[in-house]
């Protein structure tokens, strides 16, 4: 496998970002691109990470799978500035990677045994379809932090509304001018402690969508001209608060 990765910085992001939810993941390497599907130790929430192979500069791969400790490439991916560029290859027991600026550093991250079965992401459907801004999303969900642990996001097929209540309350109303909207009658609970996560995926990503339906799982993906990052999150029932 030889992965060549220009401007790295939002791959290095979506590393660091994943490494909150998982610390050892397998990276699958394909003729299709790079992958990555895990589920967090709690069982709660499912990461799937895509970069496609027309996104690396320069890519060749058969079909590998290799477990990597998420802390130790991040410590690495740090090392690149975003007018590096990034060059992955493996040998038998280590991912080796290049750093290309000024002047060209090499690391080698030894690989380990991920016990763990190969997941795929489930296929969802779901009633509501939400695009919106990612820098709203961000603030819809800090403002229920200061409130909750746990929000709800409503949907009906003029509005989308994500709130939270405690002894306080906070709540964010979007209407078909703020939003594009796909939806019925939606209303499901989540928690706020991996919402807080995933959207750290905002400064990175141009694109949002938030799909759910009523008491299902939630799915929200994060995207951009080179990656997608998405997220699938248990719901909350009502009797955990």
């Amino acid at each position: 496998m030889r992965a060549k990765l220009d401007n790295p910085k939002a791959f290095s992001e979506a590393i660091a970002i994943i490494s909150e939810l998982v610390t050892e993941v397998k990276i699958r390497f394909n003729e299709e691109g790079m992958s990555i599907v895990a589920i967090d130790p709690a069982n709660v929430a499912m990461v799937n990470f895509r970069i496609k192979k027309e996104n690396f500069s320069e890519y060749s791969s058969g079909n590998e799978v290799l477990g990597i400790n998420l802390d130790n490439l991040k410590a690495i991916l740090r090392r690149a500035k975003n007018a590096s560029t990034l060059i992955m290859e493996n040998s038998d027991s280590a991912l080796n990677i290049e750093v290309l600026d000024r002047v060209k550093r090499n690391f080698s991250l030894a690989l380990i045994e991920v016990d763990s079965e190969e997941k795929k992401p489930p296929k969802l459907e779901f009633l509501t379809q939400v695009q919106m801004s990612p820098s709203d999303l961000v603030d819809s969900i800090e403002d229920c932090l200061i409130v909750a642990d746990s929000c709800s996001f409503i949907a009906s097929p003029d509005k989308f509304i994500i709130e939270a209540s405690g002894l306080n309350s906070a709540k964010s109303e979007f209407s078909t001018d703020e939003v594009k909207l796909i939806s019925g009658e939606s209303r499901s609970k989540y928690s706020l402690e991996y919402l807080q996560k995933f959207v750290k995926a905002a400064k990175i990503a141009d694109q949002v969508f938030v799909n759910f339906s009523t008491d299902t799982p939630c799915k929200v993906e994060f995207k951009n001209n080179s990656f997608e990052l998405a997220f699938i999150l248990a719901p909350r029932v009502e009797n955990d608060d």
